[in-house]
């Protein structure tokens, strides 16, 4: 467990693995509807086509199975012992969309733990959550001797995001954590690196 808390809401955040003893909290945060239309983080890990038809109970099910076949595929941020975060973080070989993709094409031969979304309860959005977040992915990489930590952020064009289009995260929160631009090949999505 990680502990951290931020100096601007001085509430104290723990942070965990997603592991079998807690998908009832991973649930718990993700609601009925899967965080986002039935996604349960699955996005990244699925082909285009594959994704829509798992939508939903689908998606929910391949997550469990990650899970449930010991791998960690994320974080989760509880306040007072409630869920409230999630960021997920695993090595770039396990989210099979990147590889389709020309705008987050790899950079180097490098191997990379990739960082692929978030999902915050609603009173905890806009708050610093993402970047203590952060900090508590760059404490798990240190244990899992991750060598480089890689992500995809939105660049907002105003300053009123909308959640829908903050899921990769903003620049800004990973800029505060201590990552740096590596690469842009679109004007809206840097590919933002941390070197442990």
């Amino acid at each position: 467990m990680l502990k951290c808390k931020t100096k601007k809401q001085r509430k104290e955040f723990e942070f965990y693995p997603l592991t079998s003893a807690r998908w009832e909290d991973f649930q718990r945060l993700f609601g009925e509807r899967g965080a986002c239309g039935g996604c349960w983080c699955m996005t990244w890990r699925l082909k285009k086509s594959e994704f829509d038809m798992h939508k939903g109970a689908g998606n929910k099910k391949l997550m469990k199975k990650i899970v449930w076949g010991g791998k960690e595929p994320g974080i989760i941020a509880y306040n007072q012992g409630i869920p409230v975060g999630w960021c997920a973080v695993a090595p770039r070989t396990e989210f099979i969309r990147l590889e389709g993709s020309r705008v987050l094409a790899p950079i180097d031969d490098l191997p990379v733990w990739s960082i692929t979304c978030f999902f915050i309860t609603k009173e905890f959005r806009r708050k610093g959550l993402s970047t203590e977040l952060l900090k508590a992915v760059i404490a798990y990489g240190k244990k899992k001797k991750v060598k480089i930590l890689e992500a995809y952020p939105a660049e907002p064009y105003t300053d009123n995001i909308p959640a829908a289009f903050a899921w990769t995260g903003i620049p800004s929160a990973f800029l505060k954590a201590g990552f740096t631009e590596a690469a842009r090949r679109s004007k809206a999505r840097p590919i933002m690196r941390y070197y442990l």
